[in-house]
């Protein structure tokens, strides 16, 4: 399969990683108010050890997490893309849709904008039959993007999460690519 290494939004690129991404990963990772419902924020080594594992799962997988940028505006605001998880569940095997952008990018629908190309890539070129989100039931903003999304949350299908400390509660979302499609016939 030849997936693409880059897709393009009306506002938005989201592409692979550059070791110029490093630097802003790391300032938005070490940034308390991105990492507010995260166990903590990250050491650089830590933000730079999870672009390695980005990588490698695009390595593996053909997709993964975009690097986004504005362009010629912000050359590097956050992640926004699709991962399989390393834990399992009683919903997985899954691939998951996922963001995490800058405080200045906060509010300007960027996070819904690139998720949705992140959602018609996974349904379109990957045929996956399902994507699913998480979060924490504090991370209103994130709900409320995955709402926006069309994702559906059954709380039947709330967990504790494996690898989070105290096994953290979560609420789980779901998109079926069929509503996806349908909702996008109708656009």
């Amino acid at each position: 399969m030849n997936l693409p290494r880059e897709i393009r939004t009306d506002r938005l690129l989201l592409r692979r990683w550059t070791q110029s991404d490093c630097g802003p990963f790391a300032e938005l990772n070490a940034d308390a108010r991105v990492m507010e419902h995260f166990p903590s924020v990250l050491t650089r080594a830590e933000s730079d050890a999870a672009v390695d594992r980005i990588e490698a799962h695009f390595d593996r997988h053909g997709f993964g997490l975009w690097a986004v940028e504005v362009p010629d505006q912000a050359p590097f605001i956050g992640f926004v893309g699709l991962a399989i998880p390393s834990f399992e569940a009683h919903f997985t095997p899954c691939v998951e849709v996922g963001w995490r952008l800058a405080v200045a990018c906060w509010g300007r629908g960027y996070a819904t904008e690139a998720a949705r190309a992140a959602l018609a890539f996974g349904f379109g070129s990957l045929a996956l039959d399902e994507i699913v989100s998480m979060t924490v039931p504090e991370n209103e903003r994130s709900q409320r993007v995955m709402t926006r999304l069309g994702m559906t949350h059954n709380p039947a299908d709330d967990f504790a999460h494996p690898s989070q400390p105290d096994h953290r509660r979560h609420v789980l979302y779901r998109l079926r690519a069929a509503s996806f499609n349908a909702s996008h016939q109708r656009a």
